[in-house]
């Protein structure tokens, strides 16, 4: 593993003067430095150097700078690319920056200009990174329930709708468990607000222990749950609802002083693929009145939805 403090730049230069030329420079100013003598060799670099920032001349044996420039603004990963080479025309330095250049350092360069702009396009980088993962955590709390760590239902019927129409294509089953809390007022009356929120939480990770990764929970509000599993038939959707009931029969919720025992209900759905009017709202409708079955018959059992 690499240390984030270090910054990583890969120095792609099929002239071996100049390569150690720069290599020096940048190993006396700290950087870690890794050197490629050709695109397809700096390409396999990337993948396992990591690099902070790439530094590519142009005219190289197997692919030019500007080829290697293209396949790496076709990955996801983005990586910060400056450009030194003798060829300084404005055009082409214009198609290097619309391309998706940081940089253009025209041969012979002043060592000092050269660590400038590196450092700048460093800082634009992290910049860059301090961005995106800003916006993986902004996504994640528009998705996600803060409380349990499970979906909220403004992301979740756009998934269910998109599992419906892979398990129609597919000829799969996609079935739908809706979970109440059996008595749940109980919880806040007899103890507090605090320990509910506790109970709640760990309700959510109850579900989330207890399902593969292709399948997804969601919290429907206050103490109900959603789940859906995807390419899962009638029986596997009975026993896992079966496993849920029992494992959350038996927990015991204890948080410092406070603890309890409960049970809950559940409903669930089942899509046949050929069914072509069925959507996301309408399998979690169905699975609803059949958690409402599971209430009205004594609660803490499993009931599956008939029309």
């Amino acid at each position: 593993m690499f240390n984030d403090d270090t910054k990583r730049i890969l120095i792609v230069e099929d002239d071996k003067n100049t390569m150690a030329v720069i290599k020096e420079a940048l190993d006396d100013y700290g950087y870690l430095t890794a050197v490629s003598h050709t695109g397809a060799e700096a390409l396999g670099a990337i993948n396992i150097f990591k690099p902070h920032l790439v530094l590519t001349d142009h005219n190289m044996p197997d692919m030019t700078g500007l080829e290697m420039l293209k396949k790496l603004r076709s990955k996801e990963n983005y990586v910060t690319v400056i450009f030194v080479s003798a060829r300084a025309d404005g055009e082409f330095v214009s198609q290097t920056l619309r391309l998706g250049a940081d940089d253009f350092v025209r041969k012979p360069f002043m060592l000092d200009e050269l660590i400038a702009r590196i450092e700048v396009s460093l800082r634009n980088n992290e910049l860059h990174r301090e961005l995106f993962v800003a916006n993986v955590k902004l996504q994640e709390m528009i998705e996600k329930d803060y409380l349990t760590g499970l979906y909220n239902m403004r992301s979740m019927y756009d998934r269910i709708d998109f599992e419906i129409k892979r398990a129609r294509r597919f000829k799969r089953a996609i079935s739908c468990i809706m979970i109440d809390m059996d008595h749940f007022k109980r919880v806040n009356d007899d103890h507090d607000h605090l320990f509910g929120s506790f109970v709640l939480k760990e309700m959510g990770q109850i579900i989330i222990d207890n399902l593969r990764e292709i399948d997804f929970g969601a919290r429907y509000g206050g103490d109900e749950f959603l789940v859906v599993l995807t390419e899962t038939d009638e029986k596997g959707t009975q026993v896992v609802s079966e496993r849920l009931r029992e494992k959350i029969q038996n927990y015991v919720f204890e948080n410092g002083k406070d603890k309890i025992q409960l049970t809950v209900s559940l409903g669930y759905s089942i899509l046949d693929p050929m069914d072509n009017l069925a959507d996301a709202r309408s399998l979690v409708k169905d699975a609803d009145r059949a958690l409402y079955e599971s209430k009205r018959h004594g609660r803490n059992r499993v009931t599956k939805y008939t029309a």
